[in-house]
């Protein structure tokens, strides 16, 4: 039987499987659309426990920033950004460049 948080970890899983390429989305904001405001930093914990699933695209997921604070869990740390650059994102100083323009929202993107 799966415990809350393995529960938890798999629906963080199917939003950020629903990040369109090109985008990207903050932790915080997958937690308040999960209804779990406040847990952003579990949605990081299930990022960081991702990276052996090769579906979940966890480098569109930043701060709220935009910055790349979950990159020293990528090998190697510079393959985060990589990955959202071969995306037609622009990153300097390990930030999002323009990320308010690019930012996807899954409250907003996925209503109903």
């Amino acid at each position: 039987m799966k415990t809350d948080k393995e529960n938890f970890f798999d629906l963080v899983y199917q939003v950020v499987r629903l990040i369109p390429k090109g985008r990207a989305t903050s932790y915080g904001a997958i937690a308040n659309y999960l209804g779990a405001k406040g847990s952003a930093r579990t949605v990081g914990y299930a990022m960081n426990a991702c990276h052996g699933i090769k579906d979940v695209p966890a480098h569109r997921v930043v701060n709220r920033l935009g910055l790349l604070t979950g990159k020293h869990h990528f090998s190697p740390p510079e393959k985060m950004q990589k990955l959202l650059e071969a995306e037609g994102l622009i990153i300097e100083d390990d930030k999002i460049k323009n990320f308010k323009n690019i930012f996807w929202d899954p409250n907003k993107e996925l209503a109903l």
